[in-house]
């Protein structure tokens, strides 16, 4: 595959990936989850109008997902640390989240914020006390409560306990309603529930509620937003950037089962630059699927690339299939096999030939 294929394989991963993976990301990074309709979830009250991406996991639905059993018995967790999770937060993921909202806003003049609301079972009388064990403040704000400025356990680098910081900013949870966390920075917390209270919410913004409108009825997880906040957010490759420069919009969607299925959309400025976009997309799936022949995974997935779109729209949808699964998940096996030095399952013996049938 040569690099400009990479570099438009990475560019169209990279939106559906902040919406698909967030349940996984949520799941092993110890954040909470979300839900939604087609005019989007509730929570959506607490996500300020000026976000710039939201995204969307059920995590119900995505933990008990053939994909995901297929996924975790390829590449085995690390039982340990999901263990010591539950038990210093009396949380499982697995069986106490529901479902996750994540949203950006950007602010340049503070690196921006985001907030991940979840909606799920939390003992909010053992999370308090894991807080001031470590230390935390926890403070009332609008009828919310908000634990933050926890302690970090000395180190080897550092002996003296301080106060959590991530990105210069303090990480803080806020119970925000009964069922609901909010997680993120306490300045970020303060302005989610502020856009509850006084509805100054994206539930407002109407480019933002059209495109989650627009999301296909039984999508499982789903990220919509502005393009320019991801361009000047993530380090995409020049090139990538470049050729994706025309782009205002984007809503990617996915659903999760026994494989995987979804697509991205993107709007662009006018007709023109979106045609350009689909020349230039059409010209690099040509290319992807001379390149991957040799390989039947790559060539599976090449193949359920579809190109469509009108006026300034630009469609690129895929389905990977049940049975691409399996062969993915027996090679990430197979890895992982042979990193621990086991010896990989023999190949099944072929099979006798049959008998003749003799003349009658």
């Amino acid at each position: 595959m040569t690099k400009r294929t990479r570099y438009f394989m990475a560019g169209a991963a990279t939106v559906l990936a902040l919406g698909l993976c967030t349940g996984l990301v949520a799941y092993y990074g110890g954040l909470p989850a979300l839900s939604a309709s087609r005019t989007g979830p509730d929570e959506l009250s607490y996500v300020p109008a000026d976000a710039a991406v939201v995204a969307y996991a059920d995590i119900q639905t995505v933990m008990n997902s053939q994909f995901r059993q297929k996924l975790r018995e390829a590449i085995p967790m690390k039982e340990n640390e999901r263990n010591e999770f539950e038990e210093k937060t009396g949380i499982d993921v697995e069986r106490d989240i529901q479902y996750i909202i994540a949203a950006m806003s950007p602010d340049a003049a503070n690196g921006g914020s985001r907030v991940v609301l979840a909606r799920g079972t939390f003992n909010q009388g053992r999370l308090e006390a894991l807080a001031r064990e470590h230390g935390g403040q926890i403070q009332e704000y609008r009828g919310a409560r908000i634990l933050s400025r926890m302690v970090a356990k000395a180190t080897e680098e550092s002996t003296e306990p301080r106060v959590r910081r991530h990105g210069g900013k303090h990480p803080a949870l806020a119970f925000v309603d009964t069922g609901l966390v909010a997680i993120g920075d306490e300045a970020g917390l303060k302005k989610a529930i502020d856009a509850h209270h006084t509805g100054q919410s994206i539930s407002g913004n109407e480019e933002m509620m059209r495109l989650v409108g627009d999301i296909e009825a039984g999508s499982n997880a789903w990220a919509v937003g502005r393009f320019d906040a991801l361009r000047n957010h993530e380090k995409l490759p020049a090139q990538v950037h470049n050729q994706l420069s025309a782009v205002k919009w984007f809503a990617a969607t996915g659903h999760v089962n026994g494989g995987v299925s979804g697509s991205l959309r993107a709007e662009a400025r006018d007709d023109a630059a979106a045609e350009n976009l689909r020349d230039v997309v059409r010209g690099l799936l040509a290319l992807a699927k001379l390149q991957g022949g040799s390989d039947p995974r790559a060539a599976a997935l090449v193949q359920s690339l579809q190109l469509g779109g009108t006026g300034k729209t630009v469609i690129l949808s895929f389905a990977v299939p049940a049975e691409v699964v399996d062969l993915i998940a027996k090679s990430a096996r197979h890895h992982t096999e042979m990193e621990r030095g086991e010896a990989p399952e023999p190949p099944e013996p072929p099979r006798p030939p049959m008998p003749p049938v003799p003349d009658r």
